[in-house]
């Protein structure tokens, strides 16, 4: 479920997951934009020949997000880990969708987390919107800050790698139709659906059968004595 403005802008998971190590930004940092530090991330650019259109790549429910990632590799991926039902990932969805033309020298991945729930877990994304910068196969940073834009995510990834933003993107029209979606999708959660039906019907068996039950209802004791 979604937590309020208030408890950190986030939908929380559903699993408690165990967490592998992966390097937050540091809490001095605040993704903010002291371009007198050093990268933390040396990131291998990408080739952009003969590429004519930069754009985000959504993964689908039979892809796995380490088949894009390439281990022996030093070339760097932002993956973003979302939910179509969560209303900050909604929110987020246009300015992520214009990062690949800001960065065309870096990959831009998303992936529904409630598809790929083992990845949520080995990486840790308690709550969605979660976003990774990846070098190779390995997570080296993570997006902490709770106003997510275009600007501030230009800024982390520059504080992490050192690559600067290409100065004319913005945010278009067209980053708010896709393909990352910007309009929240209804959904059913069965397994919340299931736990409420059946702790209706445990509580329903145990007023029916517990004796202690019946001498909590006005008449029931005399009948008995009867």
């Amino acid at each position: 479920a979604c937590e309020g403005a208030a408890a950190g802008d986030a939908c929380q998971a559903r699993e408690q997951p165990v967490l592998e190590p992966v390097l937050p930004a540091p809490a001095e940092e605040q993704n903010g934009t002291d371009s007198a530090k050093a990268p933390k991330v040396n990131c291998e650019e990408r080739n952009t020949t003969g590429i004519d259109r930069f754009t985000l790549q959504i993964l689908n429910v039979s892809q796995d997000l380490m088949e894009f990632l390439n281990p022996n590799s030093s070339d760097c991926t932002l993956v973003l880990f979302y939910t179509p039902w969560c209303r900050f990932s909604a929110s987020l969805a246009p300015h992520f969708n214009s990062l690949p033309r800001a960065f065309p020298t870096l990959r831009f991945l998303a992936l529904d987390a409630s598809q790929h729930s083992s990845l949520s877990t080995r990486f840790g994304t308690v709550a969605v919107p979660n976003i990774l910068l990846f070098q190779g196969a390995k997570p080296m940073a993570r997006f902490n800050h709770t106003d997510r834009t275009l600007e501030t995510l230009k800024d982390f990834i520059f504080n992490q790698t050192g690559i600067e933003a290409k100065s004319d993107v913005a945010v278009t029209e067209e980053d708010w139709e896709g393909p990352l979606p910007s309009v929240l999708t209804k959904g059913i959660d069965w397994l919340l659906l299931f736990s409420v039906l059946f702790l209706a019907s445990f509580v329903m068996y145990a007023t029916v059968r517990t004796e202690s039950i019946r001498w909590l209802i006005p008449g029931q004791e005399h009948e008995h004595q009867e």
